[in-house]
């Protein structure tokens, strides 16, 4: 049994893997980590198993961000903000969940990509888990002003009252009639082969984001380009980031991100 795992479902895509034993390699440690499909509903149980087994950390991932939350003995900071766990550790037989997708987002626009947020206008396209776990870290960064949109108008709204934040506002998908700076997709819509319905002017000299990586992200990045964004891309460096965030709290050792994000990078 691997001591790290990631669950979620689907999970077979999962570069997590792939990414924890290449900061093993690189930090001169070994690290069993797997995959795990886990359907909503059974995170507990699965958890469990895994800790009965000798399971030290989990990442958690689509759809169970929000089980996982309701499941922690313990939250951080963070995660409670979020609302949502992507990381879980156990400290003296306690379930602690945290979150890293906040800081691996921003890491990897501020670092990797060089962009600042301050004074910036966003439009952040979804209201889930992912949303959830970037939605405080935006503002955290001085942005003007964050739009968040959703299919279901409820959850932006009640996003929005948990940030209790006046730069933050619910907006609906069809009245976007403005450019941005940034346009974040938050939405699982890349992996059913979709693309979030917007108007294409809220692209045009924008920075548009995937938080998906890879040909998951193409519909997407394909129609910021077409709207006039002046950069696209995908969310395989927040992966990474995140990732590594996750590795320096089990195993009190920050990884080297660059090698690992540009092997993975010549991949995909």
């Amino acid at each position: 049994m691997s001591e790290f795992v990631v669950m979620g479902y689907p999970i077979a895509h999962s570069l997590s893997p792939r990414i924890h034993h290449a900061f093993g390699r690189l930090v001169g440690k070994e690290v069993t980590y797997e995959r795990q499909e886990v359907a909503a509903g059974t995170l507990a149980q699965a958890l469990a198993a895994f800790v009965a087994a000798g399971g030290r950390g989990a990442n958690i991932t689509v759809p169970l961000k929000a089980e996982a939350c309701a499941l922690a003995d313990r939250l951080s900071g963070r995660a409670r903000r979020a609302m949502a766990v992507n990381t879980i550790l156990w400290e003296h037989g306690l379930m602690v969940g945290d979150n890293t997708d906040g800081v691996g987002f921003i890491r990897d626009l501020v670092v990797n990509q060089g962009l600042s947020l301050r004074d910036r206008t966003v439009l952040l396209v979804g209201a889930g888990g992912a949303a959830q776990g970037i939605a405080g870290p935006l503002l955290d960064e001085g942005v003007a002003r964050l739009v968040i949109v959703n299919r279901t108008p409820a959850r932006a709204t009640q996003l929005v009252a948990s940030l209790a934040d006046d730069r933050a506002y619910a907006g609906l998908l069809s009245e976007q009639g403005e450019p941005f700076d940034f346009v974040i997709n938050a939405t699982a819509a890349g992996l059913a082969g979709a693309v979030p319905a917007l108007p294409g002017i809220v692209f045009q000299g924008a920075v548009a984001y995937d938080l998906v990586y890879g040909a998951r992200a193409d519909g997407f990045l394909s129609c910021a380009r077409l709207g006039g964004a002046k950069l696209a891309v995908d969310g395989l460096g927040m992966l990474v980031e995140q990732a590594a965030e996750s590795f320096w709290l089990w195993h009190g050792m920050r990884p080297p991100v660059a090698p690992v994000l540009q092997a993975l990078r010549a991949d995909i």
